[in-house]
């Protein structure tokens, strides 16, 4: 099985691809909803009403915000680049904007965090991104 996640553009291409060799391999059409709710240990993100509550109190968040803690929180244990949160957010190459991801990653911690010195959701691994602990 191969899972992608594709821009408007991208998924034209692979359309045609599969089109072209479908005649070739069987191929099963798989359709992936995203978990209408993530729950964690004190937090919960309710993506079909776009709310966040930590130990039962909404949480505001801006829109990056609440795009990356669904990214980060939709892929637990896994280690991410600031490019591929990037990326994935801000749906545009990350060449220039490394930074964003980081102040947005910052501001996140403080408003979900019990203590954003030492994060108990996301945790930074050095060099390399960050990951989602819940």
């Amino acid at each position: 099985m191969v899972l992608l996640t594709l821009n408007e553009h991208e998924e034209t291409v692979i359309d045609k691809i599969i089109a072209a060799i479908s005649d070739y391999i069987q191929l099963e059409p798989m359709e992936i909803t995203p978990a209408s709710v993530l729950s964690f240990p004190g937090l919960e993100i309710i993506q079909s009403r776009r709310q966040v509550l930590q130990g039962g109190e909404e949480i505001n968040l801006t829109r990056l915000e609440y795009s990356t803690l669904v990214f980060l929180a939709s892929n637990p244990g896994i280690v991410l680049t600031q490019t591929q949160i990037f990326e994935a957010v801000w749906n545009m190459d990350s060449d220039s904007c490394h930074s964003s991801a980081v102040n947005v990653i910052y501001n996140l911690r403080k408003k979900i965090e019990p203590d954003s010195k030492n994060p108990t959701y996301i945790k930074t691994v050095l060099g390399v991104g960050y990951k989602f602990d819940g």
